[in-house]
């Protein structure tokens, strides 16, 4: 199976190295790796075309951009600017982070789980972090969400939940799309990709509204954003994280906010949540 990947970087400088050195070192090499440079004003760029002249399936694609924090929508707006300089003869289309080491095998062990299981639409490792000079999983989500950092879709789960959402919550959103059209999304524990720059280190009011607001454009409704909000909040360990949540859903319904997910696809999502919910505390 051919896999390209797309990897979005701003200022990475420190990371990007170890990044690209893992996946050119990795048993199975993907076709094409592009590398956007999202308006980085440290040595990103650099530091990507000498990997550029050693290997030639890696480009690199630079995107001038605002350096306006703006969760979810600025890093997939990065990652369609280097998706569209590639032909469509893939099979697996990889998003990935500037800031992870991946294990050796980590390309060749999610390609298996495709090719044994035909309906797998997404394949993912988990994320883990340096605490106490060891490596341990990143304790954010739940075992059967694909971080941001990892995702890896099949073509053909790629082109039926559409266009990745240019929005916080991105991220959830395509497995649930990937699931309303039928697809696994399928986590395998044993692939464990260490994360340099850990997510949740600091928390931004501005990024916790923006959750929020995703939970509404999602069609949630307002009881099963509580209860998310409220899970998120244990897991970063914020008290001040559910106020924020909660503020940013009541004014993205104010305001009247665009959807994301269409009718049909709301309900689907609503009924998947609170199935879950129920086989959590049966």
């Amino acid at each position: 199976m051919k896999i390209y990947i797309v990897i979005p970087a701003h200022n990475e400088a420190a990371f990007i190295g170890q990044t690209l050195e893992s996946l050119v070192t990795q048993t199975l090499l993907p076709e094409k790796l592009v590398v956007v440079d999202d308006s980085s004003t440290d040595e990103t760029s650099q530091i990507v075309e000498e990997y550029c002249t050693k290997y030639p399936f890696i480009e690199l694609v630079k995107n001038n951009t605002s350096n306006e924090h703006a969760p979810g929508s600025k890093v997939i707006n990065a990652f369609y600017k280097g998706y569209y300089k590639l032909d469509d003869d893939y099979d697996i289309i990889c998003k990935f982070d500037a800031d992870l080491i991946f294990p050796a095998n980590y390309l060749q062990k999610i390609t298996a789980q495709f090719q044994n299981d035909p309906k797998a639409g997404m394949v993912g490792g988990f994320c883990s972090v340096l605490h106490n000079k060891k490596w341990a999983t990143e304790n954010l989500t739940g075992k059967d969400h694909i971080r941001g950092a990892l995702k890896a879709y099949r073509k053909h789960c790629f082109i039926q939940i559409g266009e990745l959402k240019p929005a916080m919550g991105w991220d959830t959103a395509d497995e649930l799309l990937a699931r309303f059209h039928d697809w696994k999304v399928i986590t395998d524990e044993s692939l464990l990709v260490k994360h340099l720059r850990p997510t949740g280190m600091n928390y931004f009011e501005h990024s916790g509204r923006k959750q929020g607001e995703a939970f509404y454009r999602l069609r949630y409704g307002m009881m099963l954003s509580l209860i998310a909000s409220a899970k998120l909040a244990v897991m970063k360990a914020n008290p001040f994280a559910l106020v924020y949540y909660m503020a940013g859903y009541f004014d993205a319904k104010r305001k009247k906010r665009p959807f994301l997910v269409s009718n049909e696809e709301g309900r689907f999502i609503r009924k998947l949540r609170w199935a879950n919910i129920r086989k959590k505390i049966a």
